[in-house]
């Protein structure tokens, strides 16, 4: 029988924070109380650190198959449990795309092969992501996938999203909704206003944004079907599915670190780490973020872990690829800017981190307490360091929080009981 004793530590539950030893037999949480002992077991001392449930990235880019210059499921894995992550779900716009179920069992066959985190694979809503016809959803269900999605791509068709919607619920999914009005976008790099008049860079307008999310709330509204809206953006937004949720609308929403952290003035840098999609915006849309995301309209912090060659990315603005690499660096900076800013409690963090993402996707895991399967994560909160991305251990180092001062050191994470990363 497997045995891990974590000892000493504070221990984040769903509605308090309490010193608490932790007993872990044969992948499940054994026993929690104090001043626990068990004959051979591992002990891990947790004295000055905090244990919370193992973070779960519904949101993040693995790259492979078809990329794996860029990412791979190994090196992706790595990065995830150096982050605290004991789950991620991987959007399909792969090479091939992820829309058949010989992609996503070959996804789910290949993660276990690896053996570090999770990896739920989320299938295609249509074939190639082209936007044309649904994707073989059942089978893919059966196969592995937990969700769909043609994130990096909209469903531009209000029709096949509304039988996408329809079909998902019929075998248990949910639709993970890229919002993106494509004709509004027409080209745009940035987010449309002052700063990118400044930089010359074509501006993205939020109505791009929002105009597709309207779309989504108001056919999860007559459907009476669930849909989930991915990496929100603007204050409009917000306010948008604030309004649905109030109304019993069965939507649910994620934001992204760099969302509720940086402004729009970082374009000026020219620096294309900064360019994502949808773009940063600007401060009121930030404070909005950091808003919903304190009372609840946005569910759940994801990464949209988007790791790029640096050649893509040392290239003219225009032209560099959109995307962040950030599965390394979402928990230090959500606990600086949202639980030491004063936004979150510890306990409102591991909801938007780990139970959340659990809830919406159906997963095992994302709470503590005894039974429960033992996915875990410690962290060294008093911790302080800077952030660089020449020690990340995901291939991509596109990140525009080089040299950002954190806090918050992931120390140990652990998968079904078993320590996958120990900071050395």
């Amino acid at each position: 029988m497997r045995k891990l004793l974590i000892k000493g530590g504070q221990v984040v539950f769903s509605d308090e924070v309490k010193a608490a030893d932790i007993l872990i037999e044969n992948g499940k949480i054994a026993k929690i109380g104090k001043n626990l002992k068990a004959d051979g077991a591992e002990i891990f001392d947790a004295a000055g650190l905090t244990v919370f449930p193992g973070l779960i990235d519904m949101h993040v880019h693995l790259r492979e198959p078809g990329f794996e210059y860029k990412e791979d499921i190994a090196s992706g894995s790595a990065a995830a449990v150096a982050g605290g992550f004991t789950q991620v779900c991987c959007m399909p716009n792969t090479d091939p795309v992820c829309d058949n179920a010989a992609v996503v069992g070959y996804i789910v066959a290949r993660s276990k092969e690896v053996g570090l985190c999770k990896v739920r694979p989320i299938g295609a809503i249509t074939r190639g992501e082209k936007g044309e016809t649904l994707a073989e959803m059942g089978k893919m269900k059966e196969a592995g996938a937990v969700a769909v999605s043609d994130d990096g791509r909209p469903v531009s068709n209000a029709r096949i999203m509304r039988l996408a919607m329809e079909y998902a619920s019929d075998f248990g999914l949910i639709c993970l909704s890229h919002c993106e009005d494509k004709d509004l976008v027409d080209g745009g790099v940035v987010n449309e206003g002052y700063n990118s008049t400044l930089a010359g860079l074509k501006g993205i307008p939020r109505a791009a944004e929002e105009i597709m999310l309207a779309r989504e709330i108001i056919l999860a509204e007559t459907l009476h079907k669930r849909v989930h809206i991915c990496h929100v953006s603007t204050k409009g937004g917000v306010q948008l599915l604030r309004e649905a949720k109030a109304r019993g609308v069965q939507v649910t929403a994620e934001t992204c670190p760099h969302y509720f952290t940086l402004t729009d003035d970082v374009i000026t840098s020219f620096d294309a780490n900064t360019k994502v999609n949808p773009p940063i915006r600007e401060a009121e849309d930030v404070a909005a973020i950091r808003e919903g995301l304190r009372d609840g309209t946005l569910d759940c912090i994801v990464t949209d872990h988007a790791p790029h060659h640096v050649d893509e990315k040392n290239v003219e603005y225009n032209l560099a690829a959109f995307g962040i690499s950030g599965i390394e660096t979402s928990f230090a900076l959500s606990y600086t800017y949202l639980v030491k800013g004063g936004v979150l409690t510890l306990c409102e963090l591991a909801e938007r981190m780990s139970v959340a993402p659990a809830r919406i996707l159906q997963l095992e895991g994302g709470k503590i307490a005894e039974g429960e399967v033992a996915d875990l994560m410690i962290a060294d909160l008093n911790a302080e360091y800077v952030i660089d991305s020449r020690k990340f251990v995901s291939k991509g180092k596109n990140t525009p929080f080089d040299g950002t001062e954190v806090y918050g050191k992931v120390k140990c994470t652990i998968v079904d009981g078993d320590i996958k990363f120990r900071a050395e």
